[in-house]
């Protein structure tokens, strides 16, 4: 299978050539996303393997769909950039439903334990060779209570790392799990009586914005958000006005709602056009880190194992067991 590898990175290549060279895959290596424009870069390829941002859209499928291509493997979980009524029934989305929970559910606890105890703060004082601690007063997660919205792999992975900081666990879930060690709530309750909420659920058109204005409202004073799943999840407008008004005591923001332009350059030597990320980021209560959630040796070698295990499964059998949705039948998994 000739496959186009889109918004590649240093870090891909690796873990994919040694797969590749495993598999006998070709990969065609691009540095530029996925969009209406670079879809002809595609064209002879039986695959196309895409990331977060990268905008597979209506537009999109049907240009792939004219270049030959018949499979969209997302070497992610998520799959809110792509327009699933549109290719079922014209083309097969694959994508990898768990490469490492732990992965994302870690940094949710560094960006938590960064904030709470001062760590970011530190570090860039005693680079200085201030070690002074005034301003530095953090509080103990032990005895706190987390709220979980979402319980899935990641979920579940997060909670059982609060509950070895001794913390008490709530969680929301449209889809209740078995077996989890938490107390599952109705969400005005967990907003109502949580100390830390962290966000583990998919984006969709029920759950985009599910943190607004009118939820925040409903926090506790001064708890302290996660979200490392993704951007829109969280009305960032709202966001910052619940900082500004000492309703939200901290945020750690590994996702952001408009990030596809922003997250994964380095715009070091550039003005940020972004005037909300601009002012969150400004807030010493905030934390962004730039959708590294994933990033760690384990989890970029899954993802590499299990995409091509994907595209290998429909050069076989014509399907895949991850598939989201497949051409010819007009059906979503």
């Amino acid at each position: 299978m000739q496959t186009a590898f889109f918004d590649t990175k240093p870090y891909d290549r690796p873990a994919f050539e040694a797969c590749a060279r495993r598999s006998g895959i070709t990969f065609r290596f691009f540095e530029t996303r996925l969009d209406e424009d670079t879809a002809g870069l595609a064209a002879g390829s039986d695959a196309v393997c895409v990331f977060v941002n990268d905008r597979v859209n209506a537009a999109v499928i049907d240009r792939l769909q004219a270049c030959g291509v018949r499979l969209v493997a997302l070497r992610s979980a998520g799959y809110n950039n792509v327009d699933l009524t549109h290719a079922c029934g014209r083309i097969h989305v694959v994508h990898v439903p768990a490469y490492s929970p732990h992965a994302v559910a870690e940094h949710a606890m560094a960006l938590l334990l960064t904030s709470v105890r001062r760590v970011h703060k530190a570090y860039a004082r005693t680079r200085e060779f201030n070690f002074s601690l005034v301003g530095l007063t953090g509080f103990e997660l032990h005895g706190k209570t987390v709220g979980v919205i979402g319980t899935g792999r990641i979920g579940r992975c997060f909670i059982d790392i609060c509950r070895g900081f001794g913390m008490r666990a709530l969680a929301y879930d449209t889809c209740p799990a078995e077996g989890v060690p938490a107390d599952y709530v109705p969400l005005d309750e967990l907003l109502a009586e949580s100390d830390v909420i962290s966000l583990h659920c998919p984006l969709t058109e029920a759950t985009r914005h599910l943190l607004d204005g009118a939820a925040m409202a409903r926090m506790k004073k001064g708890v302290i958000l996660i979200n490392t799943s993704r951007g829109a999840l969280i009305d960032a407008e709202a966001l910052l006005a619940g900082i500004k008004a000492r309703q939200i005591g901290a945020a750690c923001l590994d996702v952001y709602e408009e990030e596809s332009d922003i997250f994964f350059r380095d715009l070091s030597g550039h003005i940020l056009s972004d005037d909300l990320l601009a002012r969150l980021i400004s807030m010493p209560n905030v934390i962004v880190t730039s959708h590294q959630g994933f990033l760690t040796e384990e989890a970029l070698a899954h993802i590499a194992e299990t995409t091509v295990e994907n595209i290998l499964a429909f050069e076989r059998d014509g399907r895949c067991e991850n598939e989201i949705c497949r051409r010819g039948e007009g059906r979503r998994f």
